[in-house]
């Protein structure tokens, strides 16, 4: 065989074990790298009910629009919690002036002589101004929770925000504590990856994250907790308070998928957040940003 041919053989062979070895270590690190497609955008979303039930009046805002911390959503009737207030200031009138009656008499039994007054009236009268003061305490929260009453009348954003799924109209009845419009508040967005078990072992808290919106945005941010549980579908618990076991196959075992929090960092003007969104997460191993030019990144970022 002539040395060129040689060559050539040794050449192909050389290339053949190099493309076995790189496709060998992507396949491990496409297999073992802490990366998922299964990553969700998420929010604090706030539920705004109404702490009064009564007639919706007036909706201010619109769906989806921005409000700051403090503005007007909607107003609910306030006539039938003014009324109350009314009644409420009446009676601490009423309560007021018996207290004072109650408490002269009882002053000016505690001046005369046991000729006079015997000791049991003293006591006696010295019992109901309590009674009398008590009343007019009560009195007194009674207008208290009537005038907090007729202040919730206006439902008020909680804090800066989005508000979303608009559920309430002027005209409809609002019940206390039913959820009529949500809010998304403002720099609370963090990603839920969720994991294979086999995968954990490489993902550290403070490890820095790429993620990879579907829409081809990119976001960086750093691990800020791991799950410390998730429901066991498989193994729920029966009526008598046992284990419900079910049987397993020992040749097919699914790896579960656990809930690591992605803190974001600062996230751009012209990257529109929502929750709900899906990503790709990938963990950079020994808290280094992973390398976005690679070959691997590009095989786990394709969609």
């Amino acid at each position: 065989m002539s040395l060129k041919r040689l060559i050539s053989v040794g050449v192909t062979l050389s290339v053949l074990a190099l493309a076995v070895l790189l496709v060998r270590t992507l396949w491990q690190h496409y297999m073992d790298a802490p990366w998922t497609r299964d990553g969700r955008v998420r929010a604090d979303v706030v539920n705004i009910a109404p702490d009064v039930a009564g007639l919706v009046v007036e909706v201010v805002v619109r769906d989806n629009q921005r409000v700051a911390a403090g503005d007007l959503l909607m107003r609910i009737d306030p006539e039938h919690y003014a009324v109350r207030v009314k009644e409420a200031e009446a009676l601490v009138d009423a309560r007021k002036a018996a207290l004072e009656m109650r408490k002269e008499n009882a002053d000016r039994r505690a001046d005369m002589d046991d000729l006079v007054v015997s000791r049991e009236s003293r006591e006696d009268a010295s019992r109901l101004a309590a009674v009398a003061r008590a009343d007019y305490r009560q009195a007194v929260a009674a207008l208290d929770a009537a005038r907090l009453d007729l202040a919730r009348t206006e439902v008020r954003a909680p804090m800066a925000g989005h508000v979303t799924n608009l559920n309430v109209y002027k005209g409809d009845f609002a019940q206390r504590g039913e959820a009529s419009m949500a809010l998304v508040a403002d720099g609370s967005f963090y990603v839920n990856g969720y994991f294979e078990e086999t995968r954990l072992p490489r993902i550290q808290v403070g490890d820095r994250a790429e993620l990879r919106l579907m829409g081809g945005q990119r976001l960086t941010g750093r691990v800020d907790s791991i799950a410390r549980g998730i429901y066991d579908r498989d193994n729920p618990q029966s009526r008598e308070l046992i284990a419900d076991v079910n049987p397993t196959f020992n040749w097919v075992r699914l790896a579960q998928r656990v809930p690591v929090r992605i803190h974001l960092d600062d996230i751009p003007d012209d990257v529109l957040l929502a929750a709900g969104m899906t990503c790709t997460v990938v963990i950079g191993e020994g808290g280094e940003a992973p390398d976005s030019s690679g070959l691997l990144n590009g095989l786990l970022f394709a969609q």
